[in-house]
């Protein structure tokens, strides 16, 4: 059997696609995903309560906000496999992939919505308070209620790391920005906004060590790499913003992708570089890894896909 689409990834922009997909009776086959890159349902299935999805006013937990997505998808005809693609072979008239477990899977067209992970400190503790006040995005958690005038530690030194920094100043009581060496990477008026910000706290050569609490994050410890003196910090919340990887592996040596590993696609299109194959959500966005912006992706992408096809 060839499907018409198959749609690789089932966070915010699969299941988007997915919905879009089998309301235009495409019958799309999404595989969701098992252990690579996450799990089942992308960055959201970790996440706490999302209150800036558009539909939600008192806001949704990510894990429901998912399973809604997915029963939405369902209900037009779209079906589910829980597996990851080991190997694709994207470049043939005839897209060809294989699951983990050996299944082979063909179809006349593909969207990838497989997202990106966020980079975290390899710490037994990081895992331990992972949405419990542990975080990744300022954007999607930092106004939540146990962040409100508490004080919170942005850990990076880039430009990402600071405008979070920023964002996190205007709920948190205090925002510590650690980084590990003595001047930020960051570009000049990002760090000028950083300084002017009286709320904002530099720690310079420094890193964590580790995250204390009960059920919640309390504390922090951070060492001082030049004296090796370590300190423990009252804390309730701790973002980690040293970069994101995007789980497109599979898809090197086929697709084109930028200098950081993202799915470039042909703009305001979500074509890629191969003929039927599409891109979609966080795996195609360095920028901006909203769910809403990922959705919206995902429902470009299965619109190209249909006209796509209808074009054959």
């Amino acid at each position: 059997m060839t499907h018409k689409v198959v749609i690789i990834g089932s966070g915010p922009a699969g299941l988007t696609a997915a919905i879009y997909a089998a309301r235009a009776e495409l019958q799309p086959l999404v595989i969701e995903g098992f252990m690579k890159g996450g799990m089942p349902g992308g960055q959201l299935m970790s996440t706490g309560e999302v209150e800036n999805f558009p539909g939600f006013p008192e806001g949704v937990q990510g894990a429901d906000l998912i399973q809604k997505l997915k029963q939405q998808a369902e209900r037009f005809g779209a079906t589910f496999l829980m597996e990851d693609v080991e190997t694709a072979d994207l470049t043939g008239s005839i897209k060809k992939l294989t699951t983990t477990s050996g299944e082979n899977i063909s179809a006349n067209s593909v969207i990838i919505a497989t997202g990106a992970r966020a980079k975290l400190l390899n710490l037994p503790s990081v895992e331990t308070f992972w949405g419990k006040g542990v975080s990744a995005c300022a954007m999607c958690d930092g106004a939540l209620p146990i962040f409100r005038n508490q004080p919170v530690a942005v850990i990076g030194g880039g430009d990402s790391a600071l405008e979070e920094a920023g964002l996190l100043s205007k709920f948190a009581s205090k925002v510590y920005l650690i980084h590990r060496r003595d001047e930020f990477r960051a570009s000049k008026a990002m760090q000028k906004k950083v300084f002017d910000n009286p709320k904002i706290e530099v720690v310079y050569n420094s890193v964590l060590e580790e995250i204390c609490g009960g059920d919640l994050v309390e504390s922090i410890k951070l060492k001082n790499v030049k004296t090796n003196e370590v300190t423990e910090v009252p804390m309730k919340g701790v973002f980690m913003s040293i970069g994101h990887s995007p789980n497109a592996d599979f898809a090197k040596g086929q697709l084109e992708l930028d200098p950081a590993g993202y799915i470039k696609t042909a703009k305001p299109t979500t074509k890629t570089n191969l003929d039927g194959v599409f891109a979609c959500g966080d795996v195609i966005d360095p920028n901006y890894r909203q769910a809403i912006v990922a959705a919206g992706t995902g429902c470009m992408a299965a619109m190209d896909a249909e006209r796509w096809l209808s074009s054959q």
